[in-house]
């Protein structure tokens, strides 16, 4: 019997995965040109938005239970109190502080097929431009597993810019995910967990890290940055740290 290509294929993202969070291995643009293909997601939407609160004494960003789900959030409450302080300074920090929106898809990195299903996190900005491309009659669904397009993705820091921006252009031609069928049937197979993707935070938890940034706690400014949800004793916050704005 020869060897199951498949089987391999799986060998090799597992090796892409450890320190991951359930099986999403996190992708962020190289700078330059990369080439994507949005994968479709069983509901329909593959584009996830959460929300995330920054700079509050985390090595990197966590979910808003409020904003998320609907839950108590103290740092909701206390962004509130700072805008309703009115001050400058207040304003300041409330707006440093504010849940802030983050969206995610599952892709195929062009050039790195073999790794299987990735997740792109990026910003508003690049969000509501994938949403004028799939409503563009021109492209419509570009996630259509056999008619589908790819995307080319320029990304850099223009002179002058705090961060690096996105630029998104489609292919003129619509193409499948991929010619080899079983290879298309693993990718649809494997969706990531999105609703498991991020490690979520009780009440008591988001307490617990306001306090310590009100008493004097480093806090980070990279906006961007997120904490995939852990499944392991391994710490991921480094491999996380270059999901930046996009």
């Amino acid at each position: 019997m020869g060897i199951d290509l498949k089987k391999m294929r799986q060998k090799l993202a597992d090796l892409h995965n450890r320190g991951g969070n359930g099986g999403a291995r996190f992708w962020k643009p190289s700078e330059g040109e990369n080439v994507v293909r949005i994968l479709p997601t069983k509901d329909g939407d593959p584009f996830k938005h959460f929300h995330f609160h920054y700079n509050v004494g985390e090595k990197s960003g966590f979910l808003c239970p409020k904003k998320n789900f609907g839950d108590e959030c103290p740092v909701c409450d206390f962004v509130s109190k700072l805008y309703n302080d009115g001050d400058d300074d207040s304003v300041q920090m409330a707006r440093k502080l504010v849940a802030k929106s983050r969206f995610f898809s599952p892709v195929v990195v062009r050039g790195e097929d073999a790794e299987g299903v990735k997740v792109w996190g990026y910003s508003k900005t690049v969000y509501e431009g994938l949403l004028q491309l799939v409503l563009n009659p021109d492209y419509g669904d570009i996630t259509d597993p056999h008619n589908g397009t790819d995307l080319v993705l320029t990304y850099g820091k223009a002179p002058g810019a705090m961060y690096p921006s996105t630029n998104i252009t489609a292919r003129r031609k619509a193409t499948a995910i991929s010619t080899d069928s079983d290879q298309m049937s693993e990718y649809l197979d494997s969706e990531p967990d999105f609703d498991n993707l991020f490690e979520v935070k009780s009440k008591e938890d988001v307490t617990a890290i306001l306090d310590r940034f009100l008493l004097g706690g480093e806090s980070d400014t990279s906006e961007g940055v997120v904490v995939p949800n852990k499944t392991g004793g391994t710490d991921v916050d480094t491999a996380f740290k270059d999901l930046l704005n996009s």
